[in-house]
């Protein structure tokens, strides 16, 4: 893989490089939050139960546990989701600070701007489901969406490194003739929707529906209620906090998980494959290696009953993977440009 060339990288570039790994940081701290139950730690949003921080004294914490009797202050749950809460707002004010680095330099050849700006509104997107996943108490569909966009922000700062960076394609010999752009595509999409699912397993609760592997509580096909498993109309009102799905659901939701894991699995070992033929050893390796952490964390979640440094490495590897993928389709793209 080419070396970065300092020389070349565009302004912003370091500012970028340290939003993606705070974005790293932002979304596992949402992931851990999650796997503690802490998402509803404080049940009002932006504030903790009126506070900035949490009722710290004797007196506020009555006051707090009077105005949400649903909801008594539990200080273990509460800093969680406030750090989580935080370090998001940090993670705004250097896209703030980005965009306005960007801007300032647009005459710079090549400077992007369309991106920063697109990542700012993505941002406070976020923000709204932020504030719904409390509201509507971890509503499935919202606590997914709000998943899928913490993902979607730390890729698009991630892709934005890279165009800050200064790459070059040409800088040596690459087989543009194992590239293809079809299977990369399809197999990003393919590793998107595994995410998705691996949201809803979470938003649902169903990640411990299936206590074996490779079969589903002792069988290849248990009765799985995939209607009730995927309905995305779910009431809006009652409080999701632990699921309310039934065995049979919350077994079909893990399944098609398991699935889909198997499916990119595949499509990403042909991947690597072409990618690997096509000189590009270091991004194949760097691919099978991080699909084989994930596939090994999937595998000790279910035997070991979801440890959390394993469900929430799950999370953060599937992240890697994501922008492993965007690396690789990046530098298929620059290099069939340049071979043109």
């Amino acid at each position: 893989m080419s070396m970065l060339r300092k020389d070349l990288s565009r302004p912003g570039y370091l500012l970028a490089l340290s939003a993606v790994i705070f974005s790293y940081f932002v979304v596992t701290l949402g992931a851990y939050t999650r796997l503690v139950d802490a998402g509803l730690g404080c049940p009002d949003w932006p504030f903790c139960y009126g506070h900035l921080w949490a009722p710290l004294t004797d007196e506020a914490i009555s006051l707090a546990n009077q105005a949400w009797p649903e909801f008594p202050v539990d200080h273990s749950i509460i800093w969680p989701e406030m750090l989580h809460r935080y370090v998001a707002v940090i993670l705004g004010l250097m896209v703030l600070a980005l965009w306005w680095v960007t801007w300032r330099h647009r005459n710079v050849p090549g400077q992007p701007l369309k991106l920063p700006i697109a990542i700012g509104i993505i941002i406070c997107i976020q923000a709204a489901f932020g504030a719904w996943t409390v509201t509507l108490k971890l509503w499935p569909q919202v606590v997914t969406a709000h998943l899928l966009g913490g993902f979607l922000t730390a890729t698009l700062l991630w892709l934005l490194t890279l165009r800050l960076s200064g790459w070059q394609p040409g800088l040596r010999w690459v087989n543009t003739r194992y590239m293809s752009m079809t299977l990369g595509l399809i197999t990003m999409a393919a590793l998107i929707i595994q995410i998705a699912l691996g949201g809803w397993t979470s938003a649902t609760y169903s990640a411990l529906a299936c206590p074996d592997f490779p079969t589903c509580q002792g069988y290849w096909f248990p009765p799985f209620d995939y209607a009730r498993g995927f309905d995305i109309f779910k009431a809006i009102g009652p409080n999701y906090l632990g699921g309310k799905l039934d065995g049979e659901a919350r077994a079909a939701v893990h399944h098609v998980h398991r699935v889909g894991a198997l499916v990119v699995t595949l499509l990403m070992l042909v991947l690597a494959w072409r990618v690997h033929r096509a000189g590009l050893q270091s991004l194949a390796k760097l691919l099978v290696g991080t699909l084989a952490v994930q596939v090994a964390l999937g595998i000790i979640n279910v035997y070991f009953a979801l440890p959390l440094w394993a469900a929430t490495a799950h999370n953060g590897v599937a992240l890697v993977l994501l922008m492993v993928m965007t690396t690789i389709l990046y530098r298929m793209y620059r290099e069939l440009s340049y071979d043109q």
